[in-house]
Protein backbone atom coordinates (compact mmCIF):
# COMPACT_ATOMS: atom_id res chain seq x y z
CA UNK A 1 0.00 0.00 0.00
CA UNK A 2 1.66 3.15 -1.19
CA UNK A 3 0.96 6.71 1.05
CA UNK A 4 -1.67 7.89 -1.23
CA UNK A 5 -3.32 4.31 -0.45
CA UNK A 6 -2.93 5.78 3.16
CA UNK A 7 -4.12 8.21 3.47
CA UNK A 8 -7.32 7.53 1.40
CA UNK A 9 -8.09 4.86 4.24
CA UNK A 10 -7.45 7.53 6.76
CA UNK A 11 -10.06 9.98 4.43
CA UNK A 12 -12.36 7.08 4.42
CA UNK A 13 -12.49 6.36 7.86
CA UNK A 14 -12.73 9.53 9.34
CA UNK A 15 -14.97 10.63 6.91
CA UNK A 16 -17.23 7.68 8.20
CA UNK A 17 -16.91 9.01 11.05
CA UNK A 18 -18.09 12.32 10.34
CA UNK A 19 -21.14 10.56 8.65
CA UNK A 20 -21.98 8.83 12.16
CA UNK A 21 -21.88 11.88 14.36
CA UNK A 22 -24.03 13.71 11.50
CA UNK A 23 -26.66 10.68 11.79
CA UNK A 24 -26.65 10.67 15.53
CA UNK A 25 -27.49 14.47 15.69
CA UNK A 26 -30.17 14.31 12.28
CA UNK A 27 -31.82 11.30 14.29
CA UNK A 28 -31.84 13.03 17.55
CA UNK A 29 -33.65 16.10 15.64
CA UNK A 30 -36.09 14.03 14.19
CA UNK A 31 -37.00 12.30 17.15
CA UNK A 32 -36.90 15.67 19.04
CA UNK A 33 -39.51 17.29 16.36
CA UNK A 34 -41.73 14.03 16.26
CA UNK A 35 -42.23 13.96 20.31
CA UNK A 36 -42.68 17.67 20.24
CA UNK A 37 -45.33 17.53 17.30
CA UNK A 38 -46.83 14.58 18.78
CA UNK A 39 -47.34 16.71 22.46
CA UNK A 40 -48.56 19.63 20.47
CA UNK A 41 -52.54 19.33 19.58
CA UNK A 42 -52.24 22.84 16.79
CA UNK A 43 -53.39 22.08 13.82
CA UNK A 44 -50.74 22.46 10.92
CA UNK A 45 -52.89 23.69 8.74
CA UNK A 46 -54.26 26.57 10.45
CA UNK A 47 -51.06 27.23 12.68
CA UNK A 48 -48.53 30.02 10.77
CA UNK A 49 -45.74 28.26 11.62
CA UNK A 50 -47.15 24.42 11.18
CA UNK A 51 -46.06 24.67 7.77
CA UNK A 52 -42.29 25.34 8.61
CA UNK A 53 -42.15 22.59 11.41
CA UNK A 54 -43.44 20.45 8.85
CA UNK A 55 -41.06 21.50 5.83
CA UNK A 56 -38.32 21.26 8.73
CA UNK A 57 -39.48 17.86 9.52
CA UNK A 58 -39.27 16.53 5.68
CA UNK A 59 -36.15 18.39 5.75
CA UNK A 60 -33.98 16.92 8.25
CA UNK A 61 -35.52 13.12 7.12
CA UNK A 62 -34.31 13.58 3.65
CA UNK A 63 -31.08 14.57 5.71
CA UNK A 64 -30.78 11.57 7.34
CA UNK A 65 -31.83 9.52 4.59
CA UNK A 66 -28.93 10.94 2.47
CA UNK A 67 -26.22 10.58 5.85
CA UNK A 68 -27.13 7.00 5.70
CA UNK A 69 -26.98 6.12 2.08
CA UNK A 70 -23.71 8.01 1.83
CA UNK A 71 -22.65 6.08 5.34
CA UNK A 72 -23.58 2.86 3.54
CA UNK A 73 -21.75 3.65 0.18
CA UNK A 74 -18.59 4.19 2.39
CA UNK A 75 -18.93 1.29 3.94
CA UNK A 76 -18.61 -0.31 0.89
CA UNK A 77 -15.38 1.44 0.05
CA UNK A 78 -13.95 0.55 3.35
CA UNK A 79 -14.63 -3.38 2.26
CA UNK A 80 -13.27 -2.50 -1.11
CA UNK A 81 -10.65 -1.24 0.75
CA UNK A 82 -9.67 -4.25 2.64
CA UNK A 83 -10.30 -6.60 -0.18
CA UNK A 84 -7.99 -4.37 -2.78
CA UNK A 85 -10.89 -3.25 -5.30
CA UNK A 86 -10.89 0.41 -4.05
CA UNK A 87 -9.91 3.00 -6.80
CA UNK A 88 -11.40 0.88 -9.07
CA UNK A 89 -14.47 1.84 -11.66
CA UNK A 90 -17.22 -1.01 -11.67
CA UNK A 91 -18.07 0.15 -14.83
CA UNK A 92 -15.05 -0.15 -17.13
CA UNK A 93 -12.55 -1.24 -14.60
CA UNK A 94 -9.87 1.73 -15.07
CA UNK A 95 -8.51 3.59 -12.10
CA UNK A 96 -10.66 6.36 -10.48
CA UNK A 97 -8.53 9.36 -10.65
CA UNK A 98 -7.08 10.14 -6.96
CA UNK A 99 -8.46 13.69 -7.01
CA UNK A 100 -12.58 11.99 -7.74
CA UNK A 101 -11.74 9.59 -4.81
CA UNK A 102 -10.15 12.32 -2.54
CA UNK A 103 -13.65 14.46 -3.21
CA UNK A 104 -15.62 11.59 -3.43
CA UNK A 105 -14.09 8.44 -1.32
CA UNK A 106 -17.28 6.65 -1.98
CA UNK A 107 -17.18 6.92 -5.94
CA UNK A 108 -17.45 3.40 -7.23
CA UNK A 109 -17.21 4.97 -10.70
CA UNK A 110 -15.41 6.94 -12.59
CA UNK A 111 -16.86 10.34 -14.02
CA UNK A 112 -17.42 9.04 -17.20
CA UNK A 113 -19.45 5.83 -16.22
CA UNK A 114 -20.90 7.73 -13.41
CA UNK A 115 -21.89 10.13 -16.51
CA UNK A 116 -23.88 7.40 -18.21
CA UNK A 117 -25.33 5.84 -14.88
CA UNK A 118 -27.07 9.22 -14.29
CA UNK A 119 -28.48 9.06 -18.12
CA UNK A 120 -29.17 12.01 -19.89
CA UNK A 121 -29.56 15.49 -18.53
CA UNK A 122 -32.82 17.38 -18.47
CA UNK A 123 -32.85 21.38 -19.61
Amino acid sequence: MTSADDDLVVLVEERLRELEAQRASLRSDVEQMRVSRSLDFTDDEHDPEGSTVSLDHARDRALLAATEQTLAELVAARERLAAGSFGRCEGCGEAIPEERLRARPEARYCISCASRQAGPRRR
